[in-house]
């Protein structure tokens, strides 16, 4: 779809969505994504324009079906997958691919760490139809004994060929210095990005600064050139809730203020990514100075888990404070599923972790009071309440799901018409009881009408 669209700018330097948006043109990214979000074009441009909205989307990566993530969008929602050292290839990896299309997830990050990433990120691109984003230090990094032996031109090296693979955003973790690394004393789990650490190390054993943040403006020439979105790292993030809030945390997200304006001085978008552990109560203040420091800037948040006691079902204590942080004003959710802190996910983990964060995006969709926003809830409510189970699979988030728990105690079709379910049986269902109030409240109306 979009190989005519970018073959029109291959003679511009600067071929970013902001760049044709500050300039007063509406792109067919951005007539595409108007009719998804049901907003006017030129709403869409001037919030791309503004920073505070964006749509990743390398020029390289021309069967993408463009989305955009901001506050004034619906709320989105990424699912990380990728392989590890010891786990995973190319054939599972299009697995979990395939749950984030079939259910919904707005982006998908490949965190590849292990064999073949050449190979996978191009298989990836070129099967997903969704913007893909990357972390990659993680290649840069591939078979060194010592962080050590990264060198600047090796990082720089894998940011360009990734941008021309077609990856339409990338993980830079731009804003961790030197003089932020004594910040993290005190803390239970110290630094728990894995880009943030070997950076930090990095700079310990060579005794300079970041060079991610010392030569970001090599960074903004290779996204300006092929449109790659830059998702500032939040290297600094708590990693359980004792950390949260902390000084070292928002000494990096001051950076990362600064850091979003010089990228717009360039024209390249910018998303800022945000904690993964925070106390419910200082969740709305969060959110808020991060709009406020990163001047609206959308806000990419993992969960944030609200409690550190549930290994295993951290996909929930994420989407609790995922709910509340999209509710807030984060723009987009990344997902947690039940393997956080024990393990590599498989296809199931990525099925339970996109269902939990579409609930959330949907539920602060809802408390945001998004045009249409409860109209599928509503449909499903008619679909419940007249025991139309069929209509009821088909409006859920997990429709399989649904029909499987449905069917595990009534499997046979005349059930999917039946009056009552496995809890309640066929004698007192509250709702099959409810059409004798309904009748008597039909009855009323006709009374008080005479009257």
């Amino acid at each position: 779809m979009r190989k005519s669209w970018v073959e029109k700018r291959e003679k511009d330097t600067n071929r970013s969505q902001m760049h044709y948006a500050k300039k007063g043109i509406i792109t067919e990214e951005m007539e595409y994504v108007a009719k998804k979000e049901e907003l006017e074009p030129e709403y869409i441009r001037s919030e791309v324009a503004r920073g505070r909205m964006i749509i990743p989307a390398n020029i390289n990566h021309v069967n993408l079906e463009p989305m955009c993530i901001g506050i004034n969008s619906k709320c989105k929602i990424n699912a990380n997958i990728g392989n590890s050292a010891v786990t995973s290839n190319v054939s599972e990896e299009l697995k979990k691919l395939e749950m984030c299309i079939k259910y919904g997830a707005d982006t998908a990050m490949d965190l590849s760490t292990g064999g073949n990433l050449n190979e996978i990120r191009t298989t990836i691109i070129e099967k997903s139809p969704i913007p893909i984003g990357t972390v990659p230090i993680y290649q840069a990094i591939q078979g060194m004994q010592d962080i050590s032996e990264l060198t600047v031109e090796k990082l720089f090296e894998v940011i360009e060929l990734q941008a021309k693979q077609g990856v339409d955003y990338m993980t830079l973790h731009c804003g961790i210095l030197q003089e932020h690394i004594p910040l993290v004393s005190g803390r239970i789990t110290g630094i728990v990005s894995r880009g943030g650490s070997i950076l930090a190390e990095w700079m310990i054993k060579h005794g300079k600064q970041n060079p991610l943040y010392t030569e970001y403006d090599r960074i903004l020439d290779i996204c300006k050139k092929y449109d790659v979105t830059i998702s500032l790292g939040d290297s600094l993030r708590p990693g359980c809730i004792h950390d949260a809030s902390d000084k070292a945390q928002f000494a990096e997200l001051d950076v990362l203020g600064e850091l979003t304006k010089k990228a717009w001085e360039k024209d390249v978008q910018v998303m800022v990514e945000g904690p993964g552990h925070v106390p419910m109560d200082q969740i709305d203040m969060n959110i808020k100075r991060q709009i406020e420091v990163c001047h609206e800037a959308p806000f990419y948040v993992l969960g944030p888990l609200v409690t550190d006691i549930a290994p295993g079902y951290d996909h929930i204590t994420s989407a609790i404070g995922a709910a509340l942080a999209g509710w807030s004003g984060a723009a987009m959710l990344c997902y947690v599923t039940p393997k956080e802190h024990l393990g590599l996910p498989d296809p199931e983990d990525v099925r339970n972790g996109i269902i939990a964060y579409k609930i959330s995006a949907h539920a602060a969709d809802i408390a945001r009071h998004r045009k249409g926003a409860t109209d599928r809830d509503n449909e499903l409510s008619k679909a419940r309440y007249a025991f139309d189970w069929n209509k009821q699979f088909e409006l859920a988030l997990d429709p399989d799901r649904a029909r499987e728990y449905h069917d595990t105690t009534l499997p046979n079709e005349y059930f999917k018409s039946a009056e009552f379910c496995s809890m309640c049986g066929p004698k007192f269902c509250s709702m099959h009881i409810n059409r004798t109030v309904d009748e008597y409240n039909k009855q009323l109306d006709k009374q008080l009408s005479k009257v």
